[in-house]
């Protein structure tokens, strides 16, 4: 068996796997020590001949790229498999530096030598893909980078609103113990290869196929994937705001197939994790206002009749909603293409038969390049939305004012540190910007919208309150401003509706109108009390108020329309150790969180994890019911098995409050036993 010597896994930041085996890097040398037998030739550079022999996958072919025989030379190659030896002094072994082509296939490896026809097994080897290597697709120049998008174990998922953004930590762990073996796994469950396995396994040369074999697998829509999707019922499995981190759902999935459940921003979570121990550089993405195009005519309709009642559709708009883009180069668009690659692994529609999505250039979302393989044109329509007023003589009309952003503060972990990154540029001109009509107008061409209606003289805003804190009753308001020259008689509509993170809107928990006169230059309020009373038995467990407030003038067709989606704040976890964590030593962690609802929790958890710290595995505690008002608190010990810098992520469950995280940064000392 091949193991990793210290010097081959520092060369190819792969040591955070072990030193048990080799695992490498493609593209670049890394050293194997053969033993020569007693009594066998004496070993001469250029005088003694072998051949060595590499394979992977089921049916190794030269033609696939999937077996390769080279033979010694003066040096490696850095374009192809190669491979050169000298001799150590006491003559009793060789050093064999072995160059893997940039281009190979990733996967699991034999190594063998042919010495006159002799073969000797030399053992197995991981390839990974080299984002340190010029000549690898996933090439990145930065050091800061690649230390960040390849080898970094935790990270932020952002989540909330474009007005209240929320990072929530993640452990993605690709570096535990077992992860990389079951990333492979993945691989060869895939429907592709249990169907052409030769082909499958030469097309894991190409991060772009990869990274569209992971957008299907990580969902279980049309196969036996990782995560099994589900936005309502939750019942016999685990709910998606309760997990952490990735490594304990790829370990459920290894050992019994689809784990329940799923929602968008744990499939991106687990793609990030897979795509990093594979070696492809990843990051997640949250898209703030997040449209879904169910008929691919890149508008997204939301639909109203004339007296302002939502008309159901099939489109929808996510609070937010969370993919991974991949770096790679893309050789089959053209260098323009190259970099940052959207993938996205929720299940929403299908891409040729398969529900999958991606990898499309993010430069070619932004200049409206919808030709471009592969689904730019629904990612496109994630970005880009408007509301229509469906009249009875079945023409439509805009609302006014109702330019709905979506596609905003588009946001990623910033390089380096917990911060938030903004990466709206890299997708979308600025709103409203001559270079972001041109793109639209060039998406929408074959649209044809009637534009009727007056000019936007009457305007809309909703104002909240300061403190929102999930449990208060609170007050909010809608005001109508008149800009025109006359005055303006209109039915003013106020709804609150509790809705879910993708659009679904649920029970009404709140409603005002009233018909009013609106003098030129002034304006009238319309409030809406929200008490726990009426909106906690209908929020979901990610806490969302739609707010939506509606003028409607018939005699002008003016319609008007403002809206907004409150999040309501969460009570703080606190997360603290009791003591100096030390290697090898057992510490605890006390957690707590006050209970802000006037209803007692039932079935409360705290839940920790942290990469070298809780041996690769979340350790809960269960503490039972929390009174109102009243303080819930655990102290979790656990025996941290790394030294130096590390993260603890913790986690509060109940029936009534889930998904609050939080996390803290502990420094491990040696023991001085």
């Amino acid at each position: 068996m091949l193991t990793g010597c210290f010097t081959n896994s520092r060369k190819h930041h792969t040591e955070l796997f072990g030193e048990e085996r080799l695992i490498v890097r493609r593209g670049q040398p890394f050293t194997v020590i053969l033993h020569l037998s007693p009594g066998s030739k004496e070993f001469t550079p250029g005088g003694t001949g072998f051949t060595l022999i590499v394979e992977t996958g089921p049916l190794p072919r030269k033609e696939s790229d999937t077996k390769a025989s080279f033979t010694l030379s003066d040096s490696t190659s850095e374009t192809e498999w190669s491979a050169s030896a000298t001799s150590d002094p006491s003559r009793k072994t060789v050093s064999v530096s072995i160059a893997s082509s940039p281009n190979a296939p990733i996967g699991l490896y034999s190594l063998e030598v042919d010495q006159d026809g002799q073969k000797t097994s030399l053992g197995q080897f991981i390839l990974l893909f080299n984002a340190w290597c010029p000549g690898d697709a996933v090439h990145m120049r930065s050091e800061t980078k690649r230390q960040e998008y390849v080898l970094a174990q935790h990270g932020q998922v952002y989540r909330g609103t474009h007005k209240r953004i929320k990072g929530s930590p993640w452990n993605f762990g690709q570096f535990e113990a077992g992860i990389l073996d079951i990333c492979l796994k993945i691989l060869d469950d895939n429907p592709k290869f249990v169907s052409n396995a030769d082909q499958d396994c030469s097309g894991r040369r190409n991060p772009v196929y990869v990274s569209r074999v992971l957008s299907a697998m990580i969902n279980s829509n049309n196969d036996r994937g990782v995560l099994v999707g589900e936005w309502g019922e939750f019942s016999g499995g685990v709910h998606p705001g309760v997990w952490i981190g990735s490594g304990d759902i790829l370990r459920q999935w290894a050992e019994s197939g689809p784990v329940r459940y799923g929602q968008c921003w744990v499939f991106a979570a687990v793609a990030c994790t897979v795509s990093r121990a594979l070696g492809i550089p990843c990051r997640v993405v949250t898209n703030f206002g997040s449209a879904h195009d169910t008929d691919a005519n890149l508008v997204i309709e939301n639909l109203y009749d004339e007296d302002g009642k939502r008309i159901s559709g099939g489109d929808s708009v996510w609070n937010f909603h969370v993919w991974v883009d991949s770096w790679m180069t893309r050789p089959d668009l053209g260098q323009e293409f190259d970099g940052w690659q959207t993938s996205d692994p929720t299940p929403q529609e299908t891409s040729e038969g398969v529900f999958c999505c991606g990898p499309a250039p993010v430069k070619a979302i932004k200049e409206g390049e919808l030709t471009k393989k592969y689904d730019a044109p629904f990612i496109f329509a994630e970005v880009n939305v408007m509301d229509l007023v469906q009249l009875s003589n079945g023409e439509f009309v805009k609302f006014s004012g109702s330019t709905k952003s979506v596609g905003r503060f588009i946001s990623t972990k910033a390089v380096g540190s917990d911060d938030r990154h903004d990466i709206t540029h890299q997708y979308k001109y600025p709103e409203g910007s001559k270079e972001e009509r041109q793109v639209y107008e060039k998406a929408q061409h074959h649209n044809k919208l009637q534009q009727r209606g007056a000019e936007p003289g009457l305007h809309l805003k909703i104002k909240l309150a300061d403190n929102m804190i999930v449990g208060s009753d609170f007050e909010v308001f809608a005001v109508l401003t008149n800009n025109h020259m006359k005055a303006r008689t209109c039915n003013f509509l106020f709804f609150a509706r509790a809705v879910g993170y993708n659009g679904k809107l649920g029970d009404g928990c709140g409603f005002a109108s009233d018909k009013v006169e609106v003098p030129s230059g002034e304006g009238e309020r319309l409030s809406l009390k929200l008490d726990y009373d009426s909106y906690g038995a209908a929020i979901t467990s990610d806490r969302l108020i739609q707010l939506s407030a509606i003028t409607v003038d018939k005699q002008t067709i003016d319609f008007c329309k403002a809206e907004k989606t409150i999040v309501l704040d969460e009570p703080q976890l606190e997360i603290k150790l009791l003591g100096e964590a030390t290697l090898n030593q057992k510490v605890a962690a006390e957690l707590t969180l006050l209970n802000p609802l006037p209803e007692p929790l039932q079935d409360c958890s705290f839940t920790i994890e942290g990469v070298g710290l809780t041996d690769s595995k979340p350790i809960t505690a269960e503490i039972g019911s929390v009174s109102p008002k009243q303080e819930a608190k655990a102290s979790i010990e656990f025996t941290p098995s790394t030294a130096g810098s590390c993260v603890l992520l913790g986690n509060f469950d109940s029936n009534r409050l889930k998904n609050i995280k939080s996390f803290i940064n502990v420094t491990v000392k040696e023991s001085n036993l």
